[in-house]
């Protein structure tokens, strides 16, 4: 081989050592990774129902809907009825609308909401949670019957 044809030439000259080389740097950062927004509100939407004194997700007629396509065979519960995400490359913000139980402080809820929604987000996804805003739909009363178990009453 000609010196030109060398330096051409990826196996030459080290005895093919490069091969490994190739690409460079760690398999683990090649390459990049998406994270849709469906994804994020699912992790939202467990993490938050987890809060004690969260009732349910969702304003009342999104819980209706969710209980008459929860009737549905296949429909199943939706985990991210209530939440929505917004997603960047690094960051995610999110909306939560919630239903508390009465006599829970409201504040203290919202709190611990923040709280696990942004731990479990950041932890699953590794971005960073900018800001996670919540709104309080309704107040669930010790007397009111909830929509969801009064269709699981009514077929027995």
């Amino acid at each position: 081989m000609t010196e030109s044809s060398q330096r051409n030439n990826p196996d030459s000259g080290s005895g093919g050592k490069n091969l490994g080389k190739r690409g460079g740097g760690d398999p683990g950062t090649r390459g990049r990774t998406t994270i849709a927004d469906g994804v994020v509100e699912k992790i939202a939407g467990m993490a938050a129902r987890d809060v004690v004194g969260v009732h349910a997700m969702g304003s009342g007629l999104s819980r209706t809907f969710g209980a008459v396509r929860d009737r549905v065979p296949g429909g199943g519960k939706s985990v991210t009825r209530g939440v929505k995400a917004e997603v960047g490359e690094s960051q995610a913000a999110l909306d939560l609308e919630i239903v508390v139980d009465y006599g829970v402080s409201i504040a203290d809820v919202a709190r611990d909401v923040r709280e696990n929604v942004v731990s479990a987000v950041e932890r699953m996804t590794g971005l960073e949670v900018v800001e996670v805003n919540i709104a309080v739909s309704d107040v669930k009363l010790p007397d009111e019957d909830d929509d969801e178990d009064e269709s699981e009453q009514r077929v027995q």
